[in-house]
């Protein structure tokens, strides 16, 4: 079968058989020419600053040769005055999602998370939009959709962002697909649904090409897809636990979807999460080796009331539940000898106070 027309010029990754993790890093290497800021002032102490906005226009009003630059965008730097690599602050109402963003699900406390702290600390990264040279005056995200949501929710009324040569398509989603992968913000359920649309609607014409293109297994690609035929209100049960919910997990929730339907399904993922249950026994479930609930459960085995994730440095490292009037139970795991004997001791002091 030919090639679509979408996937042309979506070229394979050089090393097919390394992680995701690792191509991305190559990708980024060769990203650097697209971003890279060649004019960057220097601070009083002549190191570089962390993040430097410039607006300035050269005097001569020439602008720097880019190798293999597009016209529109040869046209639209003319115009501003636009030096590539160049972070400039743009008004975020003029910002728009990408067609081609790799991601689909944004948790609502994951972004109010980073509204506070950009609230606090300013916006330390620059996004990267594409003009929309249909529409002067707006561009699509390229990569940085988080922080856009992030900084409305935080009121903030302008974005720092640095306008890179791209078409809205294959490079485009390959930028952003591969810094996602890079951050490890990239989840099998933002794959499923924009690869579903992907086969849908003909930009790759089989899931192998899709592997062929992406440089990954065919068998990760069909994964994906078995998890897509998901609701989406079974997904977003799962978007926000991704330490549980894996590709191999979401798997088994899939084919137990498939043979047991929603509500069932519901509670599968709930009993995931409150017994802390392995790929392993889920599968077993599956298989009907063992039972997922049906009815509530008998005395002795309390459902928790509440529960919170609890985040140290912006990873999840156990959670805080709440049972019946009296009873909490905190559960933390991967800390260091240090942090933990401190969250002790903060604890100790909660409770002599009491």
């Amino acid at each position: 079968m030919k090639p679509s027309q979408f996937a042309k010029g979506f070229q394979a990754r050089p090393d097919s058989t390394s992680s995701e993790k690792r191509t991305a890093l190559d990708r980024l290497n060769a990203i650097d020419g697209l971003v890279q800021d060649k004019s960057r002032p220097q601070d009083d102490a002549g190191r570089s600053s962390q993040f430097q906005v410039e607006t300035a226009i050269p005097a001569d009003g020439a602008l720097d040769p880019v190798e293999n630059e597009s016209s529109e965008y040869r046209t639209w730097r003319a115009e501003h005055g636009y030096r590539t690599g160049q972070i400039i602050e743009l008004p975020l109402k003029a910002i728009k999602p990408s067609p081609f963003n790799p991601r689909y699900f944004y948790v609502k406390s994951s972004i109010a998370e980073l509204a506070v702290n950009l609230a606090k600390q300013g916006q330390q990264q620059a996004i990267h939009v594409i003009p929309d040279y249909a529409a002067p005056g707006s561009y699509y995200v390229s990569d940085g959709g988080r922080r856009v949501r992030a900084l409305k929710e935080a009121n903030k009324e302008t974005v720092k962002a640095i306008v890179v040569d791209l078409p809205v398509g294959i490079q485009s989603y390959k930028l952003g697909y591969d810094l996602n992968v890079q951050r490890d913000s990239q989840t099998v359920f933002d794959n499923a649904i924009v690869w579903k649309r992907f086969i849908e609607e003909k930009f790759f014409q089989s899931q192998r090409e899709l592997a062929e293109h992406l440089g990954l297994d065919e068998s990760t690609v069909a994964v994906a897809l078995s998890i897509a035929k998901l609701p989406e209100s079974v997904m977003h049960e799962m978007v926000a636990r991704p330490d549980r919910f894996g590709s191999n997990m979401a798997y088994q929730v899939g084919r137990y979807h498939g043979a047991r339907g929603t509500d069932a399904t519901l509670r599968l993922i709930n009993r995931i999460l409150a017994d802390d249950l392995s790929t392993r026994q889920v599968a077993d479930i599956v298989k009907g080796r063992s039972s997922a609930p049906e009815s509530p459960k008998p005395a002795g085995r309390q459902r928790y009331a509440q529960r919170l994730d609890i985040k140290l440095d912006g990873v999840s490292v156990g959670d805080l539940k709440s049972y019946g009037d009296d009873r909490l139970e905190l559960r933390l795991k991967g800390l260091s000898k240090e942090r933990r004997d401190a969250i002790l001791h903060q604890i100790e002091q909660i409770l002599q106070t009491q």
